[in-house]
């Protein structure tokens, strides 16, 4: 084996190690999910170097000025102030879902108009509409992090792939018997996977444009569905009080996590795929041990049904929103609450999401605005007005600089 290069990943913070292996270029990841700007950068280096035998000791300066360049991004001003760049008006009906490509330069909108559009993000330039789905278009995903294609989602109980660089559609996927809801690329690229209010998820191979295995064991109707980073696992939730988790090289069923009372409106693993939270209509979000699937924790804080979850890209924070206007942060190895953020005015929080560095958390509401809070005290930062309807989406950018958001005011908001 022979050491070719080092290439810094910021978010979450890590290093990957590009090495030559019987003539092919592999590569491992080292992540540092636990680093603080407080570290000391050749401590952390000493400890890479005594656990990777890729790594020798003349590489500790360079290991060292990398960590250094990681702790700097972690430093950034959560006072940073966003301000409105570009009103876009993206479709003739109200927007469902809208994403960004790896890098950011493209975010794609779908819509109840049937259609979905990708977007350059610099210009505000639509560069292609995309036809032919016969009902509204909920969900859209790139496959990132290569950003070739977009798959799209349809109340036509159809998913289609397109083209980034051409806007052709490369394939339909039929077989669903009701809307398609969520779709989601494998991180390799290699399969979509969609889920369905018709009770089953289904995996498709895109090399070969087929399906591969289709997931029929809930008996409630699937809302949404995610892989783990590595791609072997895939997450489904379910209006059934369950979720469940999938081998996708086999098509079999791991495990169902069991112990909501009522429907399941999200789920996601954290980065390195040990833990599952689950947000539920039950007014409770739990954690899980994803290969056992033992309960770790419940926050039962919430007085009304939890829409949306997520976790901090360090695995550090998890937080949840929910329909009476709660949002919350909990910090993952003590189990307790940070703060106390208010401030939507008892109005619907639909979509909760970390900045990349993990400093930030933004909430978008019925209320019109988007909130920005502090993750480590639940303080607002910041509040950004201007769609006069409900805030249906949004997200933030690969670095953190960008947001955009999405209304039922059918237009879409670049912020900087």
């Amino acid at each position: 084996m022979r050491l070719r290069r080092f290439l810094l990943r910021y978010y979450p913070p890590g290093i990957t190690i590009e090495y030559e292996k019987r003539g092919q270029t592999r590569t491992k990841d080292v992540n540092l999910l636990e680093l603080t700007a407080d570290d000391d950068p050749m401590k952390v280096a000493e400890q890479i170097l005594n656990s990777e035998p890729l790594v020798n000791e003349k590489k500790i300066d360079i290991l060292t000025d990398m960590i250094k360049k990681l702790q700097s991004k972690m430093n950034e001003e959560t006072e940073h102030k966003f301000n409105l760049v570009r009103v876009i008006k993206a479709h003739l009906l109200p927007i469902t879902n809208v994403a960004f490509n790896k890098l950011s330069s493209l975010f794609a909108t779908g819509s109840y108009d049937r259609t979905c559009k990708i977007f350059e993000t610099a210009s505000g330039k639509e560069l292609f509409s995309l036809e032919g789905h016969q009902n509204v278009v909920y969900s859209v995903a790139f496959n990132n992090p290569k950003g070739t294609m977009l798959a799209s989602g349809s109340f036509d109980k159809t998913a289609k792939i397109w083209s980034v660089q051409t806007g052709e559609c490369l394939e339909t996927f039929t077989g669903h018997s009701s809307e398609v809801v969520s779709v989601q690329f494998s991180p390799d690229s290699k399969y979509l996977a969609t889920g369905s209010m018709d009770t089953t998820a289904k995996l498709w191979c895109l090399e070969k444009m087929k399906l591969l295995y289709t997931f029929d064991e809930h008996c409630g109707e699937i809302i949404s569905l995610t892989f783990d980073t590595m791609g072997s696992r895939l997450l489904t939730c379910s209006f059934d009080h369950t979720l469940s988790i999938w081998n996708v090289k086999t098509g079999k069923r791991h495990l169902s996590l069991i112990g909501h009372s009522a429907e399941i409106s999200a789920g996601k693993f954290n980065f390195d795929g040990t833990i599952v939270v689950s947000g539920s209509m039950d007014g409770t979000m739990r954690l899980w041990e994803a290969e056992s699937g033992t309960p770790l924790a419940i926050f039962r804080q919430f007085e009304d049904e939890v829409l949306d979850v997520t976790f901090s890209l360090n695995s550090q924070y998890v937080a949840g929103c929910s329909a009476d206007g709660e949002s919350k942060i909990f910090h993952v190895a003590s189990k307790r609450e940070i703060g106390d953020m208010e401030g939507h005015l008892d109005a619907e929080i639909s979509k909760i999401q970390f900045s990349p560095n993990g400093n930030r958390v933004i909430t978008t509401s019925a209320d019109k605005t988007l909130k920005i809070w502090d993750a480590q005290t639940g303080f607002l930062i910041q509040t950004l007005e201007g769609h006069t309807d409900d805030i249906f989406a949004a997200s933030f950018s690969y670095d953190g600089s960008t947001i955009i958001t999405a209304s039922k005011d059918n237009t879409c908001r670049v912020w900087r």
